[in-house]
């Protein structure tokens, strides 16, 4: 290959990257196993999908068939629709404990600019079909993603945004409850929340909505950003409720919203309380965490023996005032790509394969709950883990005269500690 082939190959692969930083996808394709499916001989697909996604009781994960409407609605108002099954060894004392669980990641459908109002009606009118879609293929526990009923302004430190916050029993909420009732399903829906009981506080807020319309009750995020763009301190505190469990008709779920994440004790903390599925509903883009995507949720499946949720919002959100990092990257007006990615993490190490990075999707799974005891069975975490001796750490480490335990080698001379001395 001469200089000018060389040049033109990689003026190519440029082109390539550059579109698909702009259009969100791989290479052309919507998600990683798609890229790998099309590029690679079947028997070595699946042996890196092994590799990749790991085994439901040994075996790879079985897709689940779905229903024509289900598949006629993805297909008319254009969303990524998947589905798979996680199984769990059949016992002799415990029927299967089988619930199916819903996921839901959306873009915005009007520009910042337009009103708020109008904003927030046309993601409802949007979501519809999609949550009509999981009534049709008969999901038990629906999740949308965080804050969805707005942008991710947050960014911004605009105070404007904030008309966006309502009350627990809001609209969006009344909008959910009504199609909690009428198709038996517990719905998950983060919100900004604006606390009139409290001088119209405002919190970063997951309503947990019953099978039967009713509030179960709220969580609030526990963990705020302060890193690249996300400003959100300027909007909402941390948290007050703690690391609630709710259980529902369909199981134990908990709530663990976005940056909550990257703190394991966060995810430990659900687990002590019962957790059976933790939900992550969550806006984060590319640049920032993407290669952390994928493995945090399944650590923490494996670790607290629970199913994990993960949810995240597509697309790229610009806003009519450009705003700033605080880290000397030049001002811009929006946030980065929204990478989707939407997927399931299982106790025993399997996932799912993830959702487009572009379009908006609805992932479904089976879940046999009785995998989570399975698995504390198996790994015996709870009974080996030595909490009294992390509390204990735990409780120096808070104080102000915390001392680090370390034993220093008296023969060794750290010439950062010895600056200055004669």
């Amino acid at each position: 290959m001469d200089r000018e082939e060389v040049v033109g190959a990689e003026n190519e692969e440029v082109k390539e990257e550059k579109k698909s930083l702009k259009d969100g996808s791989i290479c052309g394709f919507d998600s990683l196993h798609r890229l790998l499916s099309a590029s690679l001989e079947p028997h070595i697909f699946q042996e890196v999908s092994r590799l990749l996604l790991g085994l439901n009781c040994g075996k790879a994960l079985e897709p689940l068939s779905l229903p024509e409407p289900a598949i006629a609605l993805s297909s008319k108002h254009d969303f990524d629709l998947q589905a798979f099954c996680f199984s769990a060894d059949k016992e002799s004392l415990r029927e299967p404990r089988i619930v199916r669980v819903g996921l839901i990641q959306n873009s915005t459908v009007l520009p910042t600019t337009a009103p708020l109002l109008d904003q927030k009606r046309a993601i409802l009118q949007k979501l519809k079909p999609i949550i009509d879609a999981a009534r049709a293929s008969g999901v038990n526990i629906l999740c949308l993603q965080e804050a969805w009923t707005m942008p991710f302004a947050f960014c911004t430190r605009e105070k404007r945004w904030c008309e966006f916050a309502e009350p627990i029993d809001g609209e969006s909420t009344q909008f959910l409850q009504d199609l909690a009732r009428k198709y038996n399903m517990v719905i998950i829906s983060p919100i900004l929340e604006r606390d009139v009981n409290h001088g119209e506080t405002i919190w970063n807020t997951a309503v947990i909505i019953g099978n039967h319309g009713n509030i179960i009750g709220k969580h609030r995020k526990n963990h705020i950003p302060r890193v690249g763009d996300f400003n959100e301190s300027t909007y909402y505190m941390e948290g007050n409720t703690g690391h609630p469990v709710f259980e529902t008709a369909f199981g134990k779920i908990a709530i663990n919203i976005c940056y909550g994440r990257h703190h394991p004790l966060n995810w430990l903390a659900f687990g002590l309380n019962g957790a059976e599925i933790v939900f992550n509903p969550s806006a984060t883009v590319g640049e920032l965490s993407e290669p952390m995507w994928p493995i945090e949720a399944r650590n923490a499946a494996i670790a607290n023996n629970y199913f994990v949720a993960s949810i995240n919002r597509v697309g790229t959100e610009t806003f009519p005032n450009p705003f700033t990092s605080g880290d000397g990257k030049p001002q811009h007006s929006d946030f980065g790509h929204f990478y989707g990615s939407s997927h399931f993490s299982a106790p025993d190490a399997s996932c799912t394969p993830s959702l487009s990075r572009y379009t908006d999707g609805l992932m479904i799974s089976d879940m046999d709950l009785n995998l989570c005891r399975q698995l504390k069975d198996k790994w015996g975490f709870r009974m080996t883990g030595r909490y009294d001796m992390y509390a204990e750490m735990l409780a120096r480490y808070v104080k102000h005269d915390f001392e680090p335990q370390v034993i220093v080698d008296p023969l060794f001379k750290n010439p950062y500690n010895d600056a200055g001395r004669n």
